[in-house]
């Protein structure tokens, strides 16, 4: 859909909030006879304030994802990739607001970015390393240690001291997994502008909201071990090893386990995590079809 603000140029994410919150939020009302308007009429003008409505949960939704390593304005932007898909499949006649259904789209075409992105980045081949990248967030969690930038020294030495890596490693990856400026900054040099996160959708999260919020992440759960199922045994144990585990083994180490080359794994592993991929992806278009009908 064309004339979408981006978040590009100078400026960038703040820019790009200020400019989504210029489109007014619809009452139900006006929701319905625009959705309505556009699934029996055919009519643009009417998609596209649907769109341009949606734009602020669609951010408030990516920023959820910084902690990927990915850069903000992709996210973004396959967001709301995500967020016309509903537009396009949403019937205002099932009788719940198009935030609910959208929430889905949005969330999957962010993880299938994700996704395809993890796919083709070259993190750390050390066990050691991997298990840094995926468990950093969760020892900063631990010290309190969860502001954006960089860590005291005192975190940095607590952190490489839990996970078994230089304190190098962790203040690179740290830096890595930041992502953009935090919510808390304020949008501009001035006390009036306020904080980035004030600019977003504000609103509470309802008991239907965090139910499907819970269904979904069940869901989604549920897709990864169906997906695994289609795996013979020694891609299940090679997948979960290697892309699962908290302590993911090396290649050596499996390579001595199966007796093949390190680069046997190595082909294994990547066929197994497409055959995942593949298998996820479908899963979650079926269960989005199966949502709109």
């Amino acid at each position: 859909m064309a004339n979408l603000p981006t978040v590009t140029g100078s400026g960038g994410l703040s820019r790009y909030l200020a400019d989504i919150r210029k489109f007014p939020m619809l009452k139900p009302e006006e929701e319905f006879m625009l959705a309505k308007n556009w699934r029996e009429k055919g009519d643009k003008e009417a998609a596209h304030k649907l769109v341009t409505s949606h734009l602020r949960l669609v951010a408030k939704i990516a920023m959820g994802y910084r902690g990927y390593g990915l850069p903000i304005n992709e996210i973004v932007s396959e967001g709301n990739v995500g967020l016309m898909q509903a537009v396009k499949r949403f019937e205002p006649d099932k009788g719940f607001r198009l935030a609910t259904y959208a929430m889905w789209w949005i969330r999957a075409s962010i993880q299938e970015y994700i996704l395809r992105s993890w796919s083709l980045v070259r993190m750390g081949t050390t066990a050691a390393q991997k298990k840094l990248f995926f468990n950093l967030r969760k020892v900063k969690g631990q010290i309190d240690a969860l502001e954006d930038g960089d860590l005291t020294h005192e975190h940095v030495a607590e952190v490489s001291k839990r996970l078994g890596v230089s304190e190098e490693e962790v203040i690179n990856m740290n830096r890595r997994l930041s992502g953009d400026s935090s919510l808390n900054a304020p949008v501009r040099n001035d006390s009036e502008s306020g904080e980035w996160q004030d600019w977003l959708v504000d609103e509470e999260v309802d008991a239907e909201t965090a139910l499907g919020e819970n269904q979904e992440l069940d869901q989604r759960r549920e897709m990864l071990q169906n997906a695994m199922n289609d795996l013979n045994e020694r891609e299940q144990r090679i997948f979960s090893m290697r892309r699962l585990s908290e302590e993911p083994m090396t290649l050596e180490e499996l390579s001595q386990e199966f007796g093949v080359s390190r680069e046997r794994i190595r082909q294994i592993e990547v066929r197994a995590f497409e055959k995942v991929q593949k298998g996820v992806r479908e899963a979650a278009a079926q269960a989005a079809d199966q949502a709109g009908h």
